[in-house]
Order: structure tokens, then sequence, then C-alpha cells
């Protein structure tokens, strides 16, 4: 059955009002109209809370309504022809009725609030959608805390949706009104920890909180912790926390409270420029507003004549378009790209034109002017080696130091900044990857110095123990790894005397490697990452040339897609992570 709904625009004179009709209506409720306006053939009688009373058809209203129909089917009132309705307010009630016989109902701004849950209540789903689409586009600053509590009371979850997010899309309007100091603190707390609220700077988060907590002080101010666990203070100004936060009464009583400015504080200090002293529950990552998307950063490796690079670029799938990103500090290749901390890549290790390096920077991509820093040093020079992330934990894997093959260890604890060494490999390897799966390390392939290997052998953090699994089906080194879907994929790869286009994938369920469709392109220390549900392979070397050209494989499809943008610069030996798209990047 075909619908219509309009809302008309209120005049200045007249409220706004929904006419919600049917618009495929058949002759048989005409003739009912009649017979109910001449109470004939009525079997029940509905009497309303002011005394007044409804006529109709039972069968009529069970059809129209499951709360009906369980009452003329199951209950006593199957037998009565005068049933008191007196949960209800009668003017809904006498709504409701017209509207199954008439098919028609004009909600406005005086009924919506009655007939809501009287439709609610009666099982009115239709006329409970009409409700809710006339409170949806009545939504305003000084209502929308009412139509959301509304909207939780009689639980319609499109218009609660919508609603909160008016609310947050309309946070410094809406705090200006006094329904805002009656939100409970659960309210409170789940609208300043969302990434959707767009605040015009957190100071007014902060500022918000501590009115609502001022409003009733007694009981509130033992909730105050917790509402400032989600102040994103670190994202304050020093100045304002120093002339507007340090000298706050509430904060100066509430000991978690003063850490939480403590820890802001530090974040300004000098020492935070160094990326990986930041504590990790330090709230430092900014608010994205309507959401955000993945994209892909490459940076350093080799280019055209051997150029050791220094540019990083960016590809947003949405686009389709690769970008420019922020230059590192000095060329370099085959280091490894990291993410840790949720805002924060480094890049480890490497070469450049004269050593081996020990050295790690790092860049925040959700700073104002992002740009590449010094952070603290590995223990071991290394290049052509392999980095997985768990929990935050950074794990340096092979590699070679500038004279030897190496088959040592290292982890980094982002929260103490401190490194030290774990089990070495059974192998010593440079040219592996490393793959993160199931919180645990797999260094698939790679080069001892004397062959290209297929072995592959897993770390668990726990038991701080390296054990061997399966056998590649060749021998690859110089090869890009990925997990996508609990998946281990190998891809391409040098073996000696050839760069493979082929492919293979391990499952720790079958603990076995299959092959499946080879690329596109034959490619030696490719980038690699995951986006969505793609696995992205960047650039690379094809034995003759350096590549630009990016392809990517659907599990689902079972088959590689060549990107049609290709990358700025071709580049081999290049890192490549996955990450939220900054709010500075362009993407459009």
């Amino acid at each position: 059955m075909q619908n219509t709904k309009q809302i008309s625009e209120p005049s200045q004179c007249d409220q706004a009002k929904y006419e919600y009709k049917k618009t495929s209506y058949t002759e048989i409720y005409k003739v009912l109209q009649t017979l109910r306006q001449d109470e004939v053939l009525c079997d029940i009688k509905l009497e309303t809370d002011d005394g007044g009373v409804i006529f109709g058809h039972k069968v009529v209203l069970a059809s129209a309504s499951p709360y009906f129909l369980a009452m003329f089917t199951n209950f006593l009132e199957k037998d009565q022809d005068l049933v008191a309705i007196r949960q209800l307010d009668s003017s809904a009630l006498h709504l409701l009725i017209d509207f199954i016989y008439f098919g028609k109902i004009s909600i406005t701004e005086t009924n919506v609030q009655i007939l809501l849950p009287a439709s609610n209540l009666l099982q009115f789903q239709e006329v409970k959608n009409a409700c809710c689409d006339f409170l949806e586009a009545q939504l305003c600053p000084t209502n929308v805390i009412g139509i959301i509590a509304l909207a939780d009371l009689h639980s319609c979850t499109k218009l609660l949706a919508s609603s909160e997010l008016y609310f947050q899309q309309h946070f410094s309007d809406v705090i200006e009104g006094e329904e805002f100091l009656g939100l409970s603190s659960e309210q409170v707390v789940k609208l300043i920890s969302s990434d959707e609220l767009i605040a015009p700077s957190e100071e007014k988060v902060f500022e918000s909180v501590i009115r609502w907590v001022k409003h009733d002080l007694d009981s509130r101010k033992q909730i105050l912790p917790q509402l400032m666990e989600h102040v994103r203070l670190p994202l304050t100004s020093k100045d304002y926390i120093l002339k507007n936060v340090v000298d706050e009464p509430l904060l100066n009583n509430c000991f978690k409270c003063k850490y939480y400015v403590y820890e802001a504080l530090h974040f300004h200090l000098p020492k935070s420029e160094e990326l990986i002293t930041t504590p990790h529950n330090i709230p430092t990552k900014r608010r994205q507003p309507g959401g955000t998307h993945k994209i892909i950063l490459v940076g350093g490796g080799r280019g055209i004549n051997n150029k050791i690079l220094d540019s990083t670029e960016w590809y947003d799938p949405k686009i389709n378009q690769w970008q420019t990103g922020p230059k590192m500090i000095a060329p370099r290749y085959a280091g490894v790209l990291a993410v840790v901390n949720d805002n924060f890549v480094l890049c480890l290790g490497g070469r450049n034109s004269e050593s081996t390096l020990q050295s790690v920077d790092g860049i925040d991509l959700y700073s104002d002017s992002p740009h590449w820093r010094p952070t603290y040093d590995m223990l071991i020079k290394r290049w052509a080696f392999a980095v997985g992330v768990i929990n935050n934990y950074i794990y340096v894997v092979g590699g070679h130091d500038g004279n030897s093959f190496l088959d040592n260890a290292e982890v980094c604890n982002c929260r103490t900044r401190e490194w030290h060494t774990i089990s070495n490999m059974s192998t010593k390897r440079a040219g592996h990857g490393l793959g993160v799966l199931n919180n645990l390390l797999y260094a698939v392939g790679g080069n001892d110095s004397e062959q290209r290997l297929s072995s592959v052998e897993c770390y668990h953090p726990s038991l701080n123990k390296w054990t061997p699994i399966a056998d590649m089906c060749v021998r690859r080194s110089a090869v890009g790894v990925g997990v996508l879907d609990n998946v281990l994929y190998a891809v391409g790869g040098w073996d000696g005397y050839q760069v493979w286009s082929s492919v293979e994938a391990y499952s720790p369920s079958t603990g076995v490697w299959t092959t499946i469709p080879e690329m596109h392109l034959c490619r030696s220390d490719p980038g690699v990452a995951v986006l969505g549900d793609l696995l992205y392979v960047i650039g690379g070397h094809d034995g003759v040339s350096f590549l630009d050209s990016v392809e990517s494989y659907n599990p689902k499809t079972n088959k590689w897609t060549m990107i049609t943008a290709t990358m700025n610069v071709a580049r081999s030996f290049a890192g490549a992570v996955a990450i939220d798209v900054p709010r500075y990047f362009k993407t459009c």
C-alpha cells in the first residue's frame, strides 16, 4: 500500500502540521466508515479516560493493530462489547481509531507528544513512524534534547540516531539552552566521547562540562573524573590550560582530574616533540565529524636512476588519487613505516647514501602542522628488515646492519619509550616480510646471505619463542607481506633468478600455503597495505624498472585489479601503511 507524507511549513500564525495519508485506500473502507458512523454492526465500544465512548468493529481494529488483535483473540476482552482504555489520552485514541477507518491523520506540534506514545502502545507502526518523521523535520537547538528523550522513551531508533546526530552537529547552540543542564551523566558522556561531535574547539567542550557539573554540584561533582576522561584536554592550547584549567577549583579538588591536567601539560612540553614519548592512553585524537576513512601513506624508497627518496605521498580510494604528503627529514630506503597510538606514523631504520640507519623518525598526522621529527633510536642499525605492531609494541625483526645478515629482533614499548631485545629467529633474514595475525608475528622468506628462503617462522610474544611453520611454495626475498581477513599473503619477491608476479596465502586454520591468481605485474620490494576489504600492492621493481603502478586483490572475487591512479613517483624499497585520513589532508 502506497503512502504519502507532506510536512507543511508553519506560518507566523500556524503551527507545523504533518498530513499522513494512505494513497491506496479501497472502497470497502468507505463502507466501514458509514457503518461506524451509523453504529451499524459495531461489536465493540472503547471507553476513554474522559468517559466518552468510541464505537468500532473488532475485526477492523484487530486488522490494523497487533495490540487489538491480541486483545480480541487471546484475552478476556474478546467476549466483551465494552472495554475501558484508561492508559491513553482520549484525543489520541480518537485520532488513531479514525485513522483506521479514514486512512489519514494530521500530526501537529500540539498532538505529536500524545500520538507518539499512543501509537507506540497500540502498535500503530505507520503512525509512530509518521510522528518520528514529523519530529525529525522540526529539530532545532531548543527542542532537540526533548526529542532525544522522547525517542529514547518510546524506542524510536531512527529518530534517536538522527536527533543525537543533530545535537552533535549543533553542539555550540544546544549547550547554551537550559535543557542541556538537565541531561543525565550518561547522556553527557555519550555526547562528549563521540568523534562525531562538532565543536568550535575542545575548550568549548571543557567549558560545557564544567557548566553542567556546577548546575547541580552536590550530586554531580563525583562524576567529574568520568567526564574529564572524555575531554580531549591536550588538544586545547597550553595558554588556555594555564589560564583557565589549572586554577579551576573543581579540578584542584579532584586527584584524578589533576592528573588529566598534568597529562595535557606534559603533551605540550618540548620533549613531546619526540612522538613515541606520548602515553598511549592520552586523548590526543582529534574529533572527525562525519566520520573518517582510510588512506594509504607511502614514504621513502628508491626511484628512477636509483635516487634515494625523501618524499611521501598518499592514496585516497574515494577519489582515486595520489597526493603529495609531508617530506621526510632525509632520504632513506629499505626502512619501514609503522603506525602506533592511532595517531603517529614512524619511519624506522633503512639506508641513506652513506650508511645503515638505526634512527626512528615520526610524524603526528593529526597535528595542525604535521612534520617529521626524530624520536628514539633502535638498539641496532638495520635495513631490509621487517616491522610488526601489536598493542602499540613495535617489533623489529632481522635485516642487515651494513656488515652482516641478522637473526636478532627487538621491541619498543611505546608507553615507556624503551627498546629491549627478544629471542632470535632460527634463521638470519633480510628482505623478508612480517605479518601480524592473531597477535602473532610471521617472518616470511628473505635472504640469509647464502640463499633466498621459502621458510617461515612464527613468534609468540607471550612465550618469547619462534616456531617454524610450513614453507612457502617458492623462495621469496624482497617479498611483500600483508594480512587480510585472517589470511597471510606473500606477494611477489625475487628468488635470485627472477622477479615473481605469483602470490600465495597462508591460513593458520589449514596450516598450508596455497597459490592464488598472479598479479598483473612482477614486483620485488613492493609496499603492501590493507584498505577495507582489499589488499593493495604498491610500486616495487619488475627486474628492469621502478614501478609507479598499484594493484589490489579482492579475496571475495579472487581477482587482481589495476588501480588506474599511479603514484606521483615510481618507487621500490618504500614503506607503506594504511591510516585514518588526517583532517588537514585535502580529500577533494
